[in-house]
């Protein structure tokens, strides 16, 4: 095959006009080392699949650069096996999130254990609400990990919107909001009102459109890609992968516009409560910029090119991969782009 074969996948700039700047927290290369080096204890993947995951940085600290270790451990776990083996996976990380200083049962798959350590040291610095916060978020991930387990079994394509309503949980967005608000203590009623709740979910919307652009590549070379908005939007207009992209461009900018409108909304609840709700939302506006320089930075879905292709915006599409069919669990397959 000749370079010019080729096929190239543009990345459009969809964060260009976002007015939130990228930034990057001072301590984050100590302690996001220390969290690596936690996590590599585990020994979760294969020697080569370590060294994939090993290229991928993590942008906050200690709790933050935990749970994306988690994050990332739950997600190439569970991609692999059936809904029911997923089943039993998220119910045990469930239980060690709700009994974190319990021990784990000798011989039980390693989820529960990472699950507990992580949850067990981040509790000493999260207050009251934001744990509850994080255990309600986290199992509505896990619970949409297993229907996106039971799509994949079935080979279903979801609609658009039904697809939204499930994504906006096993993204990991809800769960991820958290750690901005682990030195807070918003009370049910700012913290549940339905215009909070409604910019929860729209920077979900933000962090889907941009994530499944930039893990496309990845996901269709693995044929894991009905669970992503390019394969949604093709199948229900009939489109190809072009006019995919420009309908989750349009679509990204109107829910840009919405989130900006919804701020106008958010009501007062007392001067201390706001001041701590606008630092719940400047986090919650922060994490589209934080996501989308990840998605170029970390090595997670192009490699050490990452830099490169922010600024080209074209990626050439990955092969379709071949994962033993007995491939599961530690034996999974984390593609390197530069391979």
């Amino acid at each position: 095959m000749v370079a010019e074969d080729i096929r190239m996948l543009y990345l459009p700039e969809t964060m260009a006009k976002w007015p939130w700047p990228r930034a990057i927290n001072p301590h984050y290369r100590e302690v996001s080392a220390q969290s690596n080096a936690w996590f590599h204890g585990f020994k979760a993947f294969t020697q080569r699949s370590q060294h994939a995951f090993d290229k991928c940085d993590f942008e906050h600290l200690r709790t933050g650069c935990d749970l994306m270790n988690l994050f990332f451990v739950v997600d190439e776990y569970t991609d692999v096996e059936s809904a029911p083996v997923v089943r039993e996976m998220v119910d045990i990380v469930i239980d060690a999130l709700n009994n974190p200083h319990k021990p784990r049962p000798e011989g039980e798959i390693l989820l529960g254990q990472v699950a507990k350590e992580f949850w067990e040291l981040g509790i000493k610095t999260a207050s009251p609400s934001s744990q509850k916060h994080f255990v309600e978020a986290f199992t509505d991930y896990l619970e949409s990990v297993v229907t996106q387990a039971a799509d994949r079994d079935n080979d279903v394509i979801r609609t658009i919107d039904d697809y939204l309503v499930t994504r906006r949980q096993n993204i990991g967005a809800r769960p991820s909001y958290v750690p901005g608000e682990l030195h807070l203590n918003l009370p049910d009623e700012a913290f549940y009102h339905p215009v909070i709740k409604e910019l929860e979910y729209l920077i979900a919307d933000l962090i889907i459109l941009d994530n499944d652009i930039a893990s496309y590549n990845k996901e269709q070379a693995h044929g894991d890609d009905r669970h992503n908005i390019l394969t949604i939007a093709m199948h229900q207009f009939n489109t190809d992968l072009e006019g995919a992209m420009a309908w989750v461009c349009g679509y990204h900018e109107d829910v840009e516009i919405r989130f900006l409108d919804a701020l106008k909304k958010v009501p007062s609840f007392g001067p201390e409560v706001d001041r701590e709700l606008q630092e719940y939302i400047a986090h919650l506006a922060n994490w589209p910029r934080c996501n989308d320089c990840w998605n170029f930075e970390s090595g997670r879905y192009f490699g050490d090119k990452g830099r490169i292709i922010q600024k080209t915006r074209y990626v050439p599409l990955l092969p379709k991969a071949e994962q033993h069919p007995a491939g599961k669990r530690e034996d999974v397959v984390i593609p390197l782009v530069e391979l």
